[in-house]
C-alpha cells in the first residue's frame, strides 16, 4: 500500500496537455436490453460515450456520478476531456424509486456493455478503468470487488484494468442503510460493503479522498481501512491518497488528474 498526503495537486494538470486529436460525444446509448419493459430502467439506464477519433486501442474510463444514490446525472468530467482516453459516463436508477442492489446491478450492466462494445469504437477492452465520485466511487468498488455482479454477464471482474474510486464509502452505503431503516451514523459492513469483498487478486486499486478535516465524516478513515485490509491480504497494487485542502465536493477534480497520472503509469507496464 502506498499512502500519500498531498497539499497542492493542480500542478499535475500541466502534465496532461490537451490532445491535438478530435473527440466526439455519443449521447444516451442504452445499456439494457431493448425488450426491457421497466420504463424507469429504460429512462435511466443510458450512457454517454466520449471518445477520441482516428485513434485505436485507447484506454476507457467508466465514470459513475455521485449524489448519494438518490440524485445526480451522467457527465464527462472536464478534467478527463481531451486527454487521449475515452470516457463512458453512466446514468443508473436511483433510490427511493429503486432499492439496493438495483443501482449496483445497473453499474455492472454498464461495465459489461463497455467490455462487450468498446472495441467497436476503437477502444481496447483490456484497458477498462472503473471510477466515479462519492456514490459513483462506491458503485465502482462494488462492481470491481464483488465478482458476482459481473459474473452474471460472463465477465471476470479481474479483467478490469483498475479501480479508482474518489471519496467512496467502503462500508455499506448510508442510503442502503436508510432504505432499511438503520442508523446513518453507525457503520455496517455486510453484503453491500466493498470491504466485505476485499481480495488479494483484485485489479489495481487507487483510493482517493479529500482532507479529513473537510471531508464527510470518517470518509478518509473508511478508505484507509480498505487499504489496510488489502495490504494484509497482500494485494500488490493498492494506493491511497489524501488530498489536503479539498472537501468532499471539490476533491473529484484533482482526483481525476491523479487518476490520469495513475492510468499513464499502468499503461507503461
Amino acid at each position: 500500500m502506498l499512502y500519500k498526503s498531498l497539499i497542492f495537486f493542480f500542478f499535475v494538470l500541466a502534465q496532461f496537455p490537451l490532445s491535438a486529436q478530435d473527440y466526439k460525444l455519443l449521447k444516451d446509448i442504452s445499456y439494457v436490453e431493448k425488450s426491457e419493459s421497466d420504463l424507469y430502467k429504460q429512462e435511466r439506464c443510458k450512457l454517454d460515450l466520449y471518445l477520441p477519433e482516428n485513434k485505436s486501442d485507447f484506454a476507457t474510463i467508466i465514470w459513475f456520478h455521485g449524489g448519494g444514490l438518490e440524485e445526480g446525472a451522467k457527465y464527462v468530467p472536464l478534467e478527463l476531456q481531451g486527454k487521449g482516453v475515452a470516457v463512458i459516463a453512466v446514468n443508473y436508477r436511483l433510490s427511493p424509486k429503486v432499492k439496493g442492489p438495483a443501482y449496483i446491478e445497473d453499474a455492472a450492466a454498464a461495465v459489461a456493455w463497455a467490455f462487450n462494445h468498446i472495441s467497436q469504437y476503437g477502444g481496447d477492452p483490456a484497458k477498462i478503468y472503473v471510477s466515479g465520485h462519492s456514490a459513483g466511487g462506491y458503485l465502482a468498488l462494488m462492481v470491481g470487488l464483488n465478482k458476482a455482479y459481473l459474473k452474471s454477464y460472463g465477465i471476470d471482474a479481474n479483467n478490469i484494468k483498475g479501480l479508482a474510486p474518489i471519496s467512496a464509502q467502503t462500508n455499506t452505503h448510508y442510503t442502503i442503510k436508510k432504505e432499511r431503516g438503520q442508523s446513518m451514523e453507525i457503520p455496517i459492513i455486510d453484503q453491500y460493503a466493498p470491504l466485505s469483498f476485499a481480495r488479494k487478486d483484485a485489479p489495481p486499486i487507487l483510493l482517493i479522498t479529500g482532507d479529513p478535516k473537510l471531508e464527510l465524516p470518517a470518509r478518509f478513515e473508511e478508505n484507509a481501512h480498505l487499504a489496510a485490509v488489502l495490504l494484509s491480504l497482500k494485494h500488490p497494487q493498492t494506493e491511497l491518497f489524501q488530498l489536503q485542502g479539498f472537501d468532499h465536493g471539490a476533491v473529484y477534480a484533482p482526483g481525476c488528474l491523479l487518476l490520469l497520472k495513475w492510468i499513464a503509469a499502468l499503461e507503461k507496464k
